[in-house]
């Protein structure tokens, strides 16, 4: 994904999560400002999980994503100004301004959606695992997923089928603690996502959400492992969303000690602390770039607020079945 040195693809990284933060810190402005109908779900703190992953796959990889998906979109290349507008509801948006937050897609860049449903992307990832596969493509795919997805049938039987048929896979779990306001200590038994891949037969590993690279480490060996024709591996990423779940959501059941212990640890400070020290950029370079990314930003700010609502006209347009109001006559002999 970069210029294959350490320094280069360190750099790289920081500047897509950057991207990523200053991107959802715009939407949820526009979201107080009335500017993004519905809701919207923010990954800011997970930022490392999402690009350390990418940066482990080749360009040609696939992933799938869920309701928390703009930083996994982004971090697979996506046009913030196309991704803005879907969220202004434009017509210039990936879904033409009718699939908002949680559905999008672009198959250009081997991101095949994101989804509003807990689980939903799983198994389609599963499928698309498959049909690699059958194709003999050596493509890989990540399944991104939150641990309240973990408690879904649909991802007990879509890692069990992914792991009995050995398909090129890595389901990557999300762990930030909590699903919606419920911790995961109310919710599992066993505290560690990563442990349950052994009753599938597969490798499970837990990793520090928050460090881009010990993500991209980790994932490396799982995604070759399952570019070998090896199968899937389960990997958990330990991280914190620094918000609520949802733009509605206060907070209110989490403790401020633990907000600020977790905060200490922002992937963003991990990765510029780790260029400064290794020399590979200086503050005044970051700065730089940060300015650059906030100008990326407000761009795409910009082109969505100019850009046109959908037409009332095509409202029908890539719908599968129309509905109408019966008539009298519709029931007639």
């Amino acid at each position: 994904m970069t210029d294959g040195t350490a320094g280069g693809w360190l750099l790289h990284a920081y500047r897509t999560m950057l991207l990523i933060r200053r991107f959802e810190e715009a939407v949820a402005d526009a979201f107080t400002r009335g500017s993004v109908v519905g809701t919207a779900h923010f990954c800011i703190g997970q930022e490392a999980s999402a690009v350390g992953t990418v940066e482990a796959l080749r360009p040609d990889d696939l992933i799938t994503s869920n309701h928390r998906g703009h930083g996994h979109f982004l971090a697979k290349g996506a046009d913030p100004q196309r991704l803005m507008a879907e969220l202004f509801g434009r017509a210039t948006g990936y879904a033409r301004g009718r699939g908002g937050s949680q559905h999008v897609a672009d198959f250009s860049i081997g991101f095949l959606g994101s989804h509003g449903i807990t689980a939903g992307m799983i198994p389609i990832a599963t499928g698309a695992a498959l049909s690699q596969k059958q194709l003999e493509t050596e493509r890989v795919v990540v399944a991104f997923f939150g641990d309240g997805a973990t408690g879904q049938g649909a991802f007990h039987e879509a890692v069990n089928m992914g792991a009995s048929w050995e398909l090129p896979i890595v389901y990557l779990c999300e762990n930030n603690l909590y699903a919606m306001s419920t911790p995961v200590t109310e919710s599992f038994k066993v505290p560690d996502v990563a442990d349950r891949a052994c009753a599938y037969g597969i490798p499970g590993v837990s990793v520090d959400g928050n460090d881009v690279e010990a993500m991209r480490e980790e994932v490396s060996e799982a995604v070759e492992r399952a570019r070998r024709g090896d199968g899937p591996t389960l990997v958990e990423a330990r991280t914190y969303r620094h918000c609520g779940h949802s733009k509605s959501d206060g907070c209110l059941y989490r403790t401020e000690e633990e907000e600020r212990r977790w905060r200490e640890r922002d992937p963003l400070i991990v990765a510029r602390g780790r260029i400064i020290e290794r020399a590979i950029a200086s503050d005044t370079e970051l700065e730089a770039m940060a300015a650059e990314v906030e100008g990326e930003v407000a761009e795409a700010v910009g082109f969505a607020e100019e850009s046109p609502h959908p037409d009332p006209a095509t409202a029908a347009d890539g719908v599968f079945a129309e509905f109408g109001i019966p008539r009298a006559t519709d029931f007639e002999q």
